[in-house]
């Protein structure tokens, strides 16, 4: 029987304030309190709080034949503890089922894996764990990298780490002509590799409300019918969370459609397994090989890195933020560490994107500048600010 592995990711990043020196300390002297918490209250409003009431009586409904997996930020987290109790409380509810799977992730959903160096990548993943054990009570055994940000050297890091599994995105250019509904292994560490099905996925993520598309309406019977289909091991869907309510809005028809599903997925044969699940019913069929400078990830029409590191722009403030590393850590100050660590987070990089088109349009969502430019003009000045501000710290030091 073909077993359905749903993930969700769940992420809201701290963003930039429209810099401007003044007296204020700390942390909200770069991150604008007041535009992330009102996102985030929306996005609560119309998805999070809606969404998980709506799968908890799913799960509830199908008595533990319906399950999935859920990746939550640290970022999110610490939104939730700022302005978010209700969330908070919902998501635990979640976890107590047994029904959902709690992976592994970066704290800041950082670039951090793409440093040389890969300490500071393994401080975040120990700290999401630290986090997702205290607030949530799970430990978590999977690892999705922030946006599948993958290649063989990350993979070995995590195996490293002890996580049995890592996802990825199923990208053509890499996959060759391979299925992408079969586990895989990872060279150099032979840690399982599952690949998401973007078709699948997107036919949901991206193109549900697509009045052009010609598989609109797309309702929970039609859908199923396209997975059952697939006569391999597994189907991987993976998407954002904040599609549910937010990128597909309420009068679309998005909730009547995640209440359907599990009940025409199991009527058609399939049956839903989380991701540690699946590394205990299958086997990888092969080796996959992708080296440093071949890193796929889930963003765009290219599926590497270009999402954030594709222009000058990008590079040239991510090479700076890298480069502060080790005058960051020697001051040994844990608010200007906060800061840093906070703009490592792809969304800042993600928004100085100058692609067009399709790919335009998503990189702005969410952002709170009117232009990728202005973008990056504002993160080099929060930036300049912020390094004198280490070293002065350091110049007081014995």
């Amino acid at each position: 029987m073909t077993s359905l592995c749903m993930y969700f990711q769940v992420h809201q990043p701290f963003r930039l304030r429209r810099f401007w020196p003044d007296d204020r300390p700390g942390f909200f002297r770069y991150f604008d309190e007041r535009s992330n918490r009102e996102i985030f209250e929306r996005v609560a409003r119309k998805c999070y709080i809606p969404a998980n009431r709506t799968l908890l009586e799913s799960i509830d409904e199908h008595k533990g034949e319906f399950k999935f997996s859920l990746s939550i930020t640290g970022t999110l987290l610490e939104q939730c503890e700022l302005w978010g109790g209700e969330v908070l409380e919902s998501v635990r509810q979640l976890a107590e089922t047994g029904a959902v799977e709690i992976l592994e992730e970066t704290f800041y959903h950082s670039l951090s894996s793409l440093f040389e160096d890969k300490t500071e990548f393994i401080e975040e993943v120990k700290e999401h764990r630290e986090m997702v054990s205290d607030l949530l009570g799970v430990k978590p055994q999977i690892f999705r990298n922030t946006e599948l940000l993958y290649n063989n050297s990350i993979a070995k890091i995590v195996s490293d780490l002890g996580y049995k599994a890592i996802l990825t995105e199923g990208a053509d250019h890499m996959l060759e002509g391979r299925s992408p509904n079969v586990l895989y292994k990872a060279k150099d560490s032979g840690l399982p590799i599952l690949f998401r099905n973007y078709k699948l996925s997107d036919d949901i993520g991206y193109r549900f409300s697509a009045r052009w598309w010609e598989g609109y309406p797309l309702t929970a019977e039609k859908w199923a019918s396209w997975a059952s289909g697939v006569k391999e091991d597994c189907i991987n869907i993976f998407m954002d969370y904040e599609t549910f309510g937010e990128h597909q809005w309420r009068e679309t028809g998005i909730f009547d459609f995640v209440e359907k599903l599990p009940a025409e997925v199991l009527k058609n044969g399939l049956e839903f397994s989380t991701p540690v699940e699946l590394t205990e019913k299958y086997l990888p069929v092969a080796e996959i090989d992708v080296g440093d400078f071949s890193t796929i990830s889930w963003a765009d029409m290219e599926r590497d890195t270009s999402a954030w590191l594709g222009n000058d722009m990008q590079r040239r403030c991510f090479e700076e933020i890298r480069l502060l590393e080790p005058f960051v850590k020697k001051t040994e100050d844990p608010e200007i560490l906060r800061i840093w660590k906070h703009l490592l987070t792809s969304d800042h990089y993600y928004y100085m994107c100058t692609k067009w088109l399709g790919d335009g349009d998503v990189h702005s969502y969410f952002s709170v500048h009117s232009t990728p430019f202005e973008a990056a003009v504002n993160f080099m000045a929060v930036l300049m600010d912020f390094k004198a501000q280490v070293f002065k710290k350091l110049s007081r030091m014995p």
